[in-house]
């Protein structure tokens, strides 16, 4: 994988049979779900293959948006030994302790005023603890020295089209090389809840690019299909060190694509009610933002529906896991209710997504449906390691062989 010597960083693997990637969803403090999730997988590897592995030594690719992008970078950035900084096992106490400064609340008489006038005026936040905590967390390193490939997208507003912070694209395209905590920065800067992030780089050439960025989400709130679109990219590259793998081998992917959670079974708006609405109101209502909300849960729902359908008509279902949980309630739902009582909700509600039954999304209705065995993610997530496990461990052979016989 990708610490393992003949399987190069950087570059889709040519010495195993899969193309494993691991995709995370953005949400803001919903991310609190991701890393119970995140910490029992690592824990499943960590069983088969001992107390020192981590989920960047499985993954070909980590892809995230917004706060996705976060935890992405928070598994892929090095230490000073060159080993993962943090352990999925750190997300859930990082979260629990920086988001409520991150999206601080109000108090006494200002929980009480209406937040329009802040909304109308700027910002719902100032991003100040955000940027210098990304900053004091990631430091100086740039997008090629994480420890597996890393895929975080982000939206250019001046150049009106996605920004996408790859791994592969970096080697190709300097400019893209930039700061990992500036990316995080700008894939986290959702309208109208953070400003939008400047950045100006200057690369390897001497080159300097400019970037406008918003938040990941309105490219792709779901990243999986980025993730594979930008290692099948690589492989059209026909670059030598690809082995056997060959232009659109969708088959010879596996995929883990975590989300967040949404409140689809709450009526949170509808046709009537936004018939009377104008600009204002399509920002804010009753503390929601209405199109932020419509434009993600679109997006995140169109990409795992294009994924459901590409690997059932593939026969590789066994290989696609998506785990969601589509019954939060407002409070669950928020993207910055960041109160000690809510981000302590959203820890149990990860452990109880772990034992929920794994579902499938029915691709004739879009709607999550239970698959027929009774089996649970975390049952599942089980068995992916194993996978994952028998993965790595057929390429370090491959690895062996080659070393010892230069010639095959």
């Amino acid at each position: 994988m990708a610490n393992d010597s003949s399987c190069k960083r950087n570059k889709p693997p040519s010495c195993g049979s899969l193309v494993t990637i691991l995709s995370l969803d953005g949400g803001g403090i919903r991310g609190t779900i991701s890393g119970v999730i995140l910490a029992c997988l690592e824990k499943q590897l960590q069983e088969i293959d001992g107390e020192d592995v981590r989920l960047a030594d499985y993954f070909d690719v980590v892809a995230g948006t917004s706060t996705g992008g976060l935890i992405t970078a928070m598994l892929t950035v090095p230490d000073a030994s060159g080993r993962p900084h943090f352990a999925a096992k750190d997300i859930v106490p990082f979260y629990l302790e920086h988001c409520p400064k991150i999206f601080p609340q109000p108090e006494g008489l200002a929980a009480l005023l209406p937040k329009l006038p802040k909304l109308l005026s700027g910002p719902k936040y100032d991003g100040k603890y955000l940027r210098n905590l990304l900053s004091n967390l990631l430091g100086e390193t740039k997008l090629h020295q994480t420890i597996t490939n890393v895929v975080i997208p982000t939206f250019d507003m001046k150049k009106l089209q996605p920004a996408i912070f790859s791994s592969y694209q970096a080697l190709f395209d300097p400019s893209l090389d930039v700061k990992l905590s500036d990316i995080c920065i700008g894939t986290s800067a959702a309208p109208t809840f953070f400003p939008p992030h400047y950045l100006s780089n200057v690369d390897s050439q001497g080159k300097t690019s400019e970037f406008h960025l918003v938040d990941g989400g309105v490219t792709a709130s779901n990243p999986t299909l980025v993730a594979m679109t930008a290692v099948t990219k690589q492989i059209v590259k026909n670059n030598p060190d690809m082995g056997k793998l060959k232009p659109l081998g969708y088959d010879k992917f596996l995929v883990i694509s975590i989300g967040t959670g949404s409140t689809k079974k709450v009526e949170k708006y509808s046709a009537k009610k936004a018939a009377k609405w104008g600009i204002i109101s399509w920002l804010y209502d009753d503390g929601s933002t209405p199109i932020l909300d419509i434009t993600m849960e679109s997006s995140r729902d169109m990409i795992h529906f294009h994924s459901s359908v590409l690997f059932k008509a593939l026969q590789s279902e066994d290989k696609y896991l998506r785990i969601d949980d589509d019954t939060l309630d407002n409070d669950a739902g928020s993207t910055d209710l960041a109160t000690k009582s809510n981000l302590e909700n959203l820890v149990k509600i990860g452990e109880k997504v772990l034992k929920n039954r794994v579902v499938h999304m029915n691709i004739d209705t879009g709607a999550y449906e239970p698959i027929p065995e009774n089996v649970t993610n975390e049952e599942e997530l089980k068995r992916f390691a194993k996978i994952l496990s028998e993965e790595r461990k057929l390429r370090r052979m491959s690895s062996d062989t080659m070393t010892k016989d230069p010639t095959n």
